[in-house]
Formats: C-alpha cells, sequence, structure tokens
C-alpha cells in the first residue's frame, strides 16, 4: 500500500520559521523518515535530540540523524480528508548545567491518500484543534499507546486509551494538561444531555476513585495518556468524550493546574511529581481558580476538544 504514496510525498512544515542556529532537512519515503538536524551552536548536546521516544540513529558534535519507520518513536497518525499524515515531535532536553533551552519542533510527513485506500476498520477518531500558533490533538489509541485504536467499540470495563496532545511550535516546551472531562450522548453538550465526569476541579480525574482509570507515565510534557474505564453510559449508543484542554508552563504547577488520578491505598497522586501530591489535596473539595498566568506572561491557552463517537457495549446484555 505504502508504494503508492511516494511519488505524492508532501511535507508540511509547521513552524513559523526555523531557528538561525539550526537546519532541519526530512526526507518523506513510503514508509520511513529521514531527519537531519544540524546545530551551529558549540554548546549544544545533539545527543539529547529525542523524535518521540526515539534516541538518534546517528550523531556528531554537530548532527543528529533519525531514520525511523513509521511504527516506530510514537508517531500519531491523522487521516484527514485526502491526506494521510505521521505526525511527531522532535525535541531536546538541555543538560542542567547548560545554557541552551530546551524545545519542541514538530515533524509531519504527509502523503495524498490514493483513492482506493481506505482504513482497514475505521477512519481513526483523532481530531485536530488549530489555536493561535498552537495545534491540539485528541484521539483513541491502541493499548500501548503507539498508534491509531482500531476499533471504536469497547466492552463495558475494558481500558480506552486516549491521547491528547499540543504542537508546540515556536514556544517554549508546554505541559499539556487534561482540566476537565466528561461523557455524554451527544456531541454537543445541552442542558439536557446526559453526563457522566471523568475529570474536574482542574485536573482530578474523579473517575479513578472507583474505577481503573488513571493517567500513565508521560512520555513527554507536551501529552498526556489517560487509560478510562468503559462506563456504563448510552450502552449501544454513540458516546462523546468533551475535555478542556490545556497548555501551561512546565514549571507553573499549582492546585488549579495539575493532573491528579487516584491510587488505591495510598490517595491522590500528582502525575508529574508524587512529591508534590500535596497539589491534589483539593480533589475531593474545591480547587479554586485564578486568574490564567501565560506562558508569556499574559495568558494560557486552554482548548475545547471532542473525542467520538464511540460505544460501549455490556457483553452481559
Amino acid at each position: 500500500m505504502m508504494a503508492f504514496f511516494w511519488q505524492r510525498a508532501l511535507l508540511f512544515s509547521l513552524a513559523a520559521t526555523m531557528s538561525v542556529y539550526a537546519d532541519m532537512k526530512l526526507d518523506c519515503r513510503p514508509d520511513f523518515m529521514t531527519l537531519v538536524w544540524t546545530e551551529s551552536r558549540s554548546q549544544a548536546d545533539t545527543s539529547l535530540f529525542r523524535l518521540g521516544n526515539c534516541f538518534p540513529t546517528t550523531y556528531s558534535a554537530t548532527e543528529a540523524v533519525f531514520s525511523m519507520d513509521f511504527n516506530n518513536c510514537n508517531f500519531r497518525t491523522l487521516v484527514t480528508g485526502d491526506l494521510l499524515m505521521y505526525t511527531n515531535d522532535l525535541t531536546y532536553s538541555s543538560s542542567p548545567d547548560s545554557h541552551i533551552m530546551g524545545f519542541t519542533h514538530p515533524v509531519v510527513c504527509a502523503y495524498e491518500r490514493p483513492k482506493d485506500w481506505y482504513p482497514m476498520i475505521y477512519d481513526p477518531v483523532f481530531n485536530t484543534y488549530g489555536l493561535g500558533d498552537l495545534v491540539f490533538h485528541i484521539g483513541l489509541m491502541n493499548a500501548d499507546f503507539s498508534g491509531p485504536a482500531e476499533s471504536t467499540t469497547f466492552p463495558l470495563g475494558s481500558i480506552i486509551p486516549i491521547m491528547a496532545s499540543v504542537a508546540q511550535q515556536t514556544h517554549q516546551p508546554l505541559l499539556l494538561l487534561l482540566e476537565e472531562c466528561v461523557a455524554a450522548t451527544t456531541p454537543a453538550l445541552q442542558p439536557e444531555s446526559t453526563i457522566y465526569t471523568i475529570i474536574t476541579n482542574k485536573g482530578c480525574l474523579v473517575d479513578s476513585m472507583i474505577s481503573r482509570s488513571k493517567f500513565e507515565p508521560r512520555q513527554k510534557s507536551s501529552e498526556i495518556h489517560l487509560s478510562l474505564q468503559a462506563l456504563r453510559l448510552g450502552a449501544g449508543e454513540e458516546v462523546f468524550i468533551h475535555c478542556k484542554l490545556v497548555a501551561w508552563d512546565p514549571n507553573g504547577l499549582d492546585n488549579t493546574k495539575k493532573a491528579c488520578h487516584y491510587v488505591k491505598e495510598h490517595g491522590w497522586e500528582l502525575l508529574d511529581n508524587s512529591a508534590y501530591s500535596n497539589l491534589c489535596d483539593c480533589c475531593e473539595s474545591s480547587c479554586k481558580s485564578r486568574r490564567i498566568r501565560s506562558i508569556s506572561g499574559k495568558y494560557g491557552m486552554v482548548q475545547k476538544a471532542v473525542l467520538g463517537p464511540l460505544t460501549i457495549t455490556d457483553v452481559n446484555s
């Protein structure tokens, strides 16, 4: 199938400008890509670059090279219109003694989808939302979060893997949080909608108190992985997950900007640093809101998103 793609491969650059200190070359092939990042700053440690969760294939004093299959490195697949897109993030995490700030750069290989090509089971539920120069994603994933789910149907009690992310582009590294999430039987929330609360109180996964739902360990700050236990809501009907996604300063966590889940026989735990789990103490009372402070000093980024439809089946019915 991929052999049809190479003649019409399109390379999308989502960043407004490239750094004057570096040059990125991206070669999108039928089923793999090669990325070469060239640095002119002598202080940069090219071994610290990552493509998704992958280390460089090779690196030198000035270059980091990645030659990777799209099935590796946590590439995300997005089918939209006539395009099949593979997206990832190139990240640089500077060492503690370095003066070079870490950053993230989007990597996208896009192909014109052949007219006779269709997903094996369905078009992946993976929605994209733009807000300024940020691009938010939310989607259903497979069991190990390595790619899109192959079905939108989940048995009652099974785990629904959900991933949300933000393409940071020209921003400094951001932390992606889920501030609120509810499940509903309607694609738009209405006063008469039947809803089930999943996350509330500024990032508290309250569903984890009565289920196996939990946040998975982060692979990168710009993504958050949620393992949601399929709930009893609208059995056999279409279900939609409505969320508020927040892009935030990684150093600005407080009791209104956090990701907390409940660990049985332990209590509330902060996803990003369990040593500061006291930020979750308000999860069963009220986590008071305050004025949003921005990464740039003015405001934070909040985006509403809807995931679905998906279907939850009761095996006993």
